[in-house]
C-alpha cells in the first residue's frame, strides 16, 4: 500500500535532516552505516514487483556507495547557506529512490555551519517515523547491538495462506503489550485491540452490540466525511517541493503552557501550527474566518520495543482544525476539544485496516479507497518524539533533528514536529503550486507560542508550573 502511494507529484517518502557539530568524516560515516544501518536486512533489500505480489529481496548488486551521497550544498549569489540547504531538501523531497535498488539515500554535506548536515531520504514502505528514531538511536555511538535475527516478512499468497497473512499482519500485529503502550491514544483503539485479543462471550453481547455499534458510526464518518473548506493550500500540485524549518522551541516551556491551560503538549503545538497557518491564509487574501481545514493526524499502533522491526504500525485520525481562529487560546482549547473527541474514537485502527487490505487490491482500487480520506484533506500533521538526551554520532553531537512528512494524492502540506533533547522542532513541506514559502507559516510559529508563554506567565503558578519553566 505505501509503495504504491507514490504519484508525479507526491513521493511517500521520508525526508530527514540532520545538523551535526563537529564535522563528519566521510569514511567514519560510511563504516557506521555499514556496521550499524546494514544490520538491518531492509536497508539491503529492493522490491521486487510481479504481476500480483510484491517481495523483499536481498539487492545482489548493492553497493553502499549508490546509497550514501556525499557533495557540496550548491549556494547562488546572496543565499544563505540555510537557504541553499532548505532548495536543496526540496530538489530531493522531488526526486524518486531509484526502485532497482533499496530504497533510502543519504546526502552527506560534509561543510555546514561549522559541521556537516545530512539529508536522509527514506521510502515510507520501509518504516513509519516511530521505526526511524529506533534505527536512529541504534546507530548512535555507545548504541546497544540490532536486532539481527529478524523474523522475514511474509508476502501473501492465495487461499488460505492470504487469510493467515490477513491475520496476522493486520489483524493481529498488536499483542497485550501494545494495548498498553497505546493506552494513551484513547479508549476506542484500545478496547478495540482488547477485543481482537480477547473476544467477549455471550454473556457480554450487549457490550459487543455497543462497540459494533461504535465502529459502524466511525466506519460510516470516514466514509462520509465532508468537505473541509476551500482554501489556497488546496487543489492541484506542480510536484515541486519546497521546505522549511524554525529554531527549537523549549520543550518545558511547552509543558508549562500546556500544564496552566489544562491541554496536552500535542494540544498547544497543534494550536501553534493551526494559528500559523490562519495567519499566512489571512496574509495571502485568503479570510479563513469561519473555516477549518482536515489534516490527518497518525496514531501509534506501536509498542515501542518493537519498533526495531521496522515496517508501519500506526492509524490515521481525520481532525478539523480551525485555521479561522484568531485568538490563540481559544484555538488551543478548539484543538484540545476536537483531540478529545478522538480518544474514543475506533478511527485510527479502521484506518489501519483499510489500509493494509488496500495493499492487495488493484492500484486503480487502491486510489478509489485512498480516496476517502485524502480527497477531504488539505495537510498530514505528525508528532514523533525523538531521543530525550543529545547523541553523539561518529564523535559529532546531533545539535538538530528535523524531518518532513510526506503527503499522498493532491494533499500539498505536511507538518512534522519532533521533540529532541529537550526541545521541539517544526518543520513544513509543501508544494510550490500550494505555498510557494513555507518558511512564513514556519516563522509564525514561535510568535504564536510567545503568546501563550506571555499569557501563562500571567497567570497564578503552581509549583509544579515552575519546575517545567526553570531554564
Amino acid at each position: 500500500a505505501w509503495l504504491r502511494m507514490d504519484s508525479p507529484v507526491n513521493l511517500m517518502m521520508i525526508v530527514g535532516g540532520w545538523l551535526l557539530r563537529p564535522a563528519l568524516h566521510p569514511a567514519a560515516l560510511r563504516a557506521r552505516l555499514a556496521s550499524g544501518l546494514l544490520a538491518y536486512d531492509r536497508f539491503r533489500q529492493k522490491v521486487v514487483q510481479d504481476a500480483v505480489f510484491t517481495s523483499w529481496v536481498i539487492d545482489d548488486e548493492f553497493d553502499l556507495d549508490r546509497h550514501l551521497v556525499i557533495e557540496k550544498l550548491p549556494r547562488r549569489r546572496g543565499r544563505s547557506e540555510r537557504a541553499a540547504l532548505q532548495a536543496r531538501a526540496g530538489e530531493l523531497a522531488a526526486q524518486p529512490l531509484d526502485p532497482a535498488h533499496p530504497l533510502w539515500q543519504i546526502h552527506l554535506i560534509p561543510q555546514y555551519d561549522g559541521g556537516s548536515a545530512l539529508i536522509v531520504r527514506i521510502h515510507h514502505c520501509i518504516a513509519d517515523g516511530i521505526a526511524l528514531v529506533a534505527v536512529l538511536m541504534s546507530i548512535a555511538d555507545g548504541a546497544a547491538p540490532v536486532h539481527r535475527h529478524v523474523p522475514p516478512e511474509r508476502a501473501p499468497r492465495l487461499g488460505g495462506d492470504l487469510a493467515q497473512w490477513l491475520t496476522d499482519d493486520v489483524v493481529k500485529p498488536f499483542t497485550q503489550a501494545a494495548v498498553h503502550a497505546i493506552g494513551r491514544t484513547g479508549d476506542g483503539a484500545v478496547k478495540a485491540l482488547q477485543f481482537l485479543e480477547h473476544p467477549p462471550t455471550l454473556d457480554d453481547s450487549a457490550q459487543w452490540a455497543r462497540t459494533g455499534a461504535a465502529v459502524l458510526r466511525d466506519a460510516a464518518a470516514l466514509a462520509l466525511m465532508p468537505d473541509d473548506s476551500a482554501t489556497i493550500l488546496k487543489g492541484k500540485l506542480s510536484g515541486r517541493k519546497v521546505v522549511a524549518w524554525c529554531e527549537p522551541l523549549p520543550l518545558d516551556q511547552v509543558k508549562a503552557v500546556g500544564k496552566a491551560l489544562n491541554a496536552s503538549v500535542n494540544d498547544v503545538l497543534l494550536a501553534c501550527a493551526v494559528s500559523a497557518i490562519g495567519h499566512y491564509l489571512r496574509g495571502h487574501g485568503d479570510a479563513p474566518l469561519g473555516k477549518e481545514i482536515r489534516a490527518m493526524v497518525p496514531v501509534n499502533l506501536r509498542d515501542p520495543k518493537d519498533a526495531w522491526q521496522l515496517g508501519n504500525r500506526f492509524g490515521l485520525a481525520p481532525v478539523t482544525l480551525p485555521v479561522g481562529i484568531v485568538n490563540i487560546v481559544e484555538c488551543v482549547y478548539a484543538v484540545r476539544q476536537r483531540m478529545s473527541e478522538l480518544k474514543g474514537s475506533y478511527q485510527p485502527l479502521l484506518a489501519y485496516g483499510l489500509l493494509g487490505v488496500s495493499g492487495l487490491l488493484t492500484k486503480t482500487l487502491q486510489d478509489a479507497l485512498s480516496d476517502v480520506f485524502l480527497k477531504k484533506t488539505t495537510a498530514v500533521m505528525t508528532n514523533v518524539p525523538g531521543p530525550p538526551e543529545p547523541i553523539l554520532f561518529c564523535g559529532s553531537t546531533l545539535r538538530q533533528s528535523i524531518f518532513w512528512v510526506p503527503s499522498s494524492g493532491d494533499v500539498g502540506v505536511g507538518v512534522s514536529i519532533v521533540s529532541y533533547a529537550g526541545s521541539v522542532q517544526f518543520g513544513l513541506i509543501t508544494d510550490s503550486a500550494r505555498c510557494p514559502d513555507p518558511q512564513a507559516i514556519i516563522d509564525r510559529f514561535a510568535p504564536e507560542f510567545e503568546k501563550l508563554l506571555l499569557l501563562t506567565l500571567m497567570l497564578p503558578w503552581t509549583q509544579e508550573m515552575a519546575r517545567l519553566a526553570a531554564p
